[in-house]
């Protein structure tokens, strides 16, 4: 199985009502829930770990994975509210104002014990869950019990506005890449983590603290990855009409997880000695599911039959 593990919340995201004036619809987000269902989606046995709220939006959420065949039982079902988020596109990039205080997903906890990590081949972690202090916290609990077995998955998914103290955050987020095994960023969320920094110089950086691949995403200009004995790795983005790029990150993350676990390369060793033409064609797939997400509004990756996928 595949775990995602954090933040599950709604988006408003941006449309026109019949007047042409500017709206809001509900649509089910956050960045891991994305990332599960779009495991599920593509045939990968996936789980959820997080907090899911039993209010009207949380059954909005629960509904959405288990319709995607997300697996909730390792969920938190709670009756604080649902997380929102409101989005913006400007030039190109999504904006969000969360709503997010004393929410199910702030209020998760880690259920010890409850996982069986030893059936886990994979745990992805990020986004919006690590910025609070319990939220990582738990998070870093759970890590710290599956990582004898399980492939750990790192996506930072920056919220420069729910960040409170930069310099902390920062340290934060290179305590969560110290022990991922997969680290994958945004180039708009690296800018923020390391500034002008060269990609390949952080990636060396990241590759040397044992991290086995590191991916970054770039829009248009496709994504590039650094691996620890196939080297750098780079494919093009699929040209699409793009509705809008929400979730489109997520979605790439989770084709690439799951392109690793068709390929039988998503255990940490056979993670290790992946070839340059297999992580080609692993990114090359993510990348094409990436761009579909782009061509209709909201979080919305792809099933598998919309893909073609070939080891």
């Amino acid at each position: 199985m595949l775990i995602s593990c954090g933040d599950a919340l709604i988006d408003f995201v941006p449309t026109r009502n019949t007047e042409g004036r500017e709206a809001v619809m509900p649509a089910v987000g956050g960045s891991c829930l994305n990332v599960a269902i779009g495991m599920a989606r593509l045939g990968a046995p996936t789980g959820f770990v997080g907090g899911v709220s039993t209010d009207m939006f949380g059954h909005m959420i629960a509904d959405h994975a288990t319709a995607s065949n997300v697996e909730l039982g390792l969920a938190t079902r709670s009756d604080h509210q649902t997380t929102l988020a409101f989005v913006r596109i400007v030039a190109g990039e999504s904006h969000y104002a969360f709503y997010d205080a004393e929410t199910a997903t702030r209020n998760w906890t880690y259920g010890r014990g409850t996982i069986p990590f030893a059936t886990v081949e994979a745990i992805h972690v990020g986004s919006t869950t690590l910025v609070n202090d319990q939220g990582a916290a738990e998070t870093k609990a759970l890590i710290a019990d599956a990582r004898a077995s399980s492939t750990i998955s790192f996506d930072p998914n920056c919220r420069p506005n729910l960040v409170k103290n930069k310099p902390a955050y920062l340290a934060r987020m290179a305590e969560f890449a110290g022990q991922a095994d997969l680290i994958k960023m945004s180039d708009v969320d690296f800018a923020y983590l390391f500034g002008e920094e060269p990609h390949e110089q952080r990636a060396k950086v990241l590759l040397g603290q044992g991290t086995s691949l590191v991916v970054i995403t770039r829009g248009n200009n496709g994504a590039i990855a650094w691996h620890a004995s196939a080297g750098q790795v780079e494919v093009q983005a699929p040209k699409v009409e793009i509705a809008d790029t929400i979730g489109a990150g997520d979605s790439f993350q989770a084709a690439l997880l799951f392109a690793l676990h068709k390929q039988g390369r998503i255990s940490r060793q056979q993670l290790k000695d992946i070839g340059a033409d297999e992580l080609r064609r692993a990114l090359s797939f993510a990348a094409n599911c990436a761009g579909l997400t782009c061509t209709r509004p909201g979080a919305d990756p792809p099933w598998s039959h919309e893909v073609t996928w070939s080891v």
